[in-house]
């Protein structure tokens, strides 16, 4: 067993690849009552092109198909609900579906090992028949038509489809009426029996529990499955450019609100190594926070007049074929939040950063690092998302120390480009 050790954070991760393929890591908490468990699949709504291992024809599969499999695997052939199930043990239950995962989860205090026999049971035990997977479309047909008409998403959705031309990030996570009315259970199959394989899938347990003797107790929860070959994902090409400026939409919100996208050039994040992807990673969060942040002058600005009510988010995604950066927010003018913002980062552009202020906002940023390892749901998915990202978290505080002053203002010229910009905005009809 492998031990990753972080003498920052005083934690350690223990971590193995099974016989099967299937990665687990430990993460030990002596002393804390609640207990974590989250198991994940490398499988999202990116993946509907792929070679399933052993075979040579594509697999097409219609949007929605990831969200779908992750509702209908909660359904078992007895008759029962395995969400029903756990919460009648008293854990808090869920699971979800992102761009390039699925995660089933639970947190509890007490029933943890019951817990964890149905979890494990669940998703390694699909059931889908034709009658089931019809009255899934009805449910999640409400689901789709309630996000239809959810401001939040769509200016997020509209932005994402702003930038990117071609890549799949732009299918909505749930898919459409159309798309999931032509799934059925062999399409559940076989995307079940292509991303479900252990070989796939990693598992992160937090709490207070002996790595080895927990390592034990999922090898007799795991069934006798063998690691497959490769999966071939198949993406179209993405151009580098935009495909417009500014998208608007009409829905009922009291006050305007705005989405501020940059694409980051994916060609050259490919040639980052993973340290590399961190401390780009970190240095745009720094950026972000000292453009129009909650302590930076532009949002003090925007505050005191009236324009932002609180501080915008602030995020960077990226995976493999995608990356940007987003900032959103409630404005009762979008478009100067915009205007203001392109004018900051041209003013950081042509005057460099402060380094005092640099040093300040590095620190918070540390300290938000830091602060997240004293919950085990954060520790948790944030092990399992950078895991699918082929990093390991601990890399967020060993390498926050070398990013520079001059680094970020290299990342600000590389990065925050104008034509690369888009600004999304929901408001009142």
């Amino acid at each position: 067993m492998q031990v990753i050790e972080n003498l920052k954070v005083k934690e350690k991760v223990y971590k193995e690849k099974l016989d099967n393929g299937l990665t687990v890591m430990i993460i030990p908490k002596p002393g804390m009552n609640k207990k974590y468990m989250i198991w994940g699949t490398h499988y999202g709504s990116l993946e509907n092109e792929f070679i399933a291992p052993g075979e040579e024809e594509k697999t097409v599969v219609p949007n929605g198909v990831a969200h779908f499999l992750e509702h209908k695997m909660f359904e078992q052939e007895n008759g029962t609900n395995s969400l029903d199930v756990l919460t009648a043990l008293g854990v808090e239950a869920n699971a979800y579906t992102t761009n390039d995962h699925t995660a089933y989860l639970f947190e509890c205090t007490d029933n943890f090992y019951e817990a964890m026999d149905e979890l494990m049971d669940y998703v390694q035990h699909p059931y889908f028949t034709d009658e089931n997977v019809e009255k899934e479309k009805g449910i999640i047909g409400q689901e789709i038509k309630m996000y239809d008409d959810y401001p939040e998403w769509k200016v997020y959705l509209n932005a994402i489809n702003a930038m990117y031309h071609e890549c799949p990030i732009k299918i909505d996570i749930v898919g459409t009426i159309e798309t999931i009315s032509k799934i059925d259970k062999d399409i559940l199959y076989k995307c079940y029996n292509t991303f479900y394989n252990p070989s796939n899938m990693v598992m992160v347990i937090c709490g207070d529990f002996n790595p080895d003797d927990m390592i034990e107790e999922v090898k007799k929860r795991l069934i006798d499955k063998k690691a497959n070959g490769e999966i071939k994902r198949i993406y179209p090409k993405e151009p580098e450019t935009i495909v417009k400026e500014k998208v608007e939409q009409k829905l009922e919100v009291s006050t305007p609100l705005y989405t501020i996208g940059i694409k980051d050039l994916v060609s050259e994040n490919c040639n980052l190594n993973k340290s590399e992807t961190v401390k780009k990673h970190i240095a745009i969060e720094i950026l972000l926070n000292l453009i129009i942040g909650r302590s930076s002058r532009l949002f003090k600005d925007l505050y005191k007049d009236g324009i932002i009510f609180a501080q915008p988010g602030l995020s960077y995604e990226f995976a493999n074929i995608y990356a940007h950066i987003l900032i959103d927010g409630q404005s009762s003018d979008p478009e100067k939040v915009y205007a203001e913002f392109k004018n900051e980062v041209n003013n950081f552009k042509e005057n460099g950063l402060n380094q005092k202020d640099f040093e300040r906002i590095r620190k918070m940023i540390y300290g938000s690092y830091v602060k997240e390892y004293n919950d085990v749901t954060d520790i948790s998915r944030m092990f399992l998302a950078d895991y699918f990202k082929g990093i390991n978290s601990f890399d967020y505080l060993d390498e926050i120390e070398s990013v520079t002053k001059e680094y970020a203002e290299q990342i600000l010229r590389q990065v925050f480009k104008e034509d690369k910009m888009v600004l999304s905005i929901v408001k009142n009809s």
